[in-house]
């Protein structure tokens, strides 16, 4: 019979994953940044801190014990015994990956002057307080040869690996070619803030803050985070969503504000299925109309007529 005795099972469950990776399978460890990995095989099993999660499937650990487990399907004492040294490992050691962005991403060349993507953003309801912000911020601009309004994504060491366009003059929208939607249109300018407000698009988070603005409120104290879309039949976390988790370990709490119609309550509700263990998650849809820039702009209208009847 198999038995592995208390100091073996104590001296297992202190490897952690990424020692346990760097010496076993060393091919499966792939570095995004700083002390930030993912796995090969998964890509949305994320490392970091001393603990990792599988946000795909919902489940983590802070030990190679779990993970061999969890993940691998390793019984308790087969894995207990591999992490001692008692079964043999004959896997040949190499250098981690290192994560590589797609080199086909370029974001579309800039216009000389911003004047229709503020024209159209105005038309959006949008302040400009927040578009100036977000100008400055090199958040959007005009591209040159459509004078479509371009929002940029960013990732951790600021570089533009994302971005989306939508036409000043038609209806067009969509993402740049090579674009990573696991970066997101995002605001963050409390990075200790233990909150995060998630939206559908990034023309419904501009929205929120102009809301927030017109009430007084300190928009600048919450981040604010664009998920590029939602998919109705999709039961995992947007991906967006699962990598700025993964980097910003302080969030507690994530306010949903996804849209008022079957693909925006479907994705709020397995985003709540998945991460309410984890995390407190607030249903904040928009309270008026389809989206929050639909809310917008009837509150605009209704502030307008009052202002009118004066």
């Amino acid at each position: 019979m198999s038995y592995v005795g208390k100091e073996q099972i104590q001296k297992a469950k202190e490897v952690d994953l990424i020692s346990y990776l760097k010496a076993y399978e060393p091919d499966e460890l792939v570095h995004i940044s700083g002390e930030n990995y993912c796995t090969k095989t998964h890509d949305s099993l994320k490392i970091s801190n001393g603990k990792w999660n599988w946000f795909s499937r919902g489940i983590g650990g802070k030990t190679a014990l779990d993970y061999l487990i969890k993940v691998k399907g390793y019984k308790f004492v087969e894995a207990v015994k591999l992490l001692t040294n008692e079964k043999s490992a004959d896997i040949p050691k190499s250098e981690p990956s290192v994560y590589v962005p797609p080199k086909n991403f370029s974001l579309p060349k800039k216009n000389d002057s911003n004047a229709l993507l503020k024209k159209y953003l105005s038309s959006r309801g949008i302040h400009q307080v927040i578009v100036d912000y977000c100008l400055e911020k090199g958040l959007i601009y005009e591209s040159e040869n459509y004078h479509n309004v371009v929002f940029v994504g960013f990732d951790e060491t600021h570089k533009p690996r994302y971005a989306s366009v939508r036409s000043t003059i038609t209806t067009y929208k969509g993402d740049v070619k090579g674009s990573n939607k696991r970066y997101g249109f995002c605001i963050m300018e409390n990075p200790q803030s233990k909150n995060i407000h998630v939206f559908e698009s990034a023309i419904d988070l501009l929205s929120y803050t102009t809301l927030k603005l017109l009430s007084g409120d300190n928009w600048r104290s919450e981040n604010y985070l664009s998920l590029a879309g939602v998919f109705q039949s999709s039961n995992k976390i947007p991906p967006a969503l699962e990598q700025y988790l993964s980097i910003n370990k302080q969030v507690e709490n994530i306010v949903l504000h996804l849209d008022n119609d079957k693909a925006g309550r479907d994705a709020t509700r397995a985003i709540i299925d998945k991460l309410m263990d984890d995390y407190t998650i607030i249903d904040k849809p928009p309270q008026s109309g389809k989206d929050i820039n639909e809310q917008l702009k009837i509150m605009l209208k209704i502030q307008q007529k009052q202002e009118y009847d004066r």
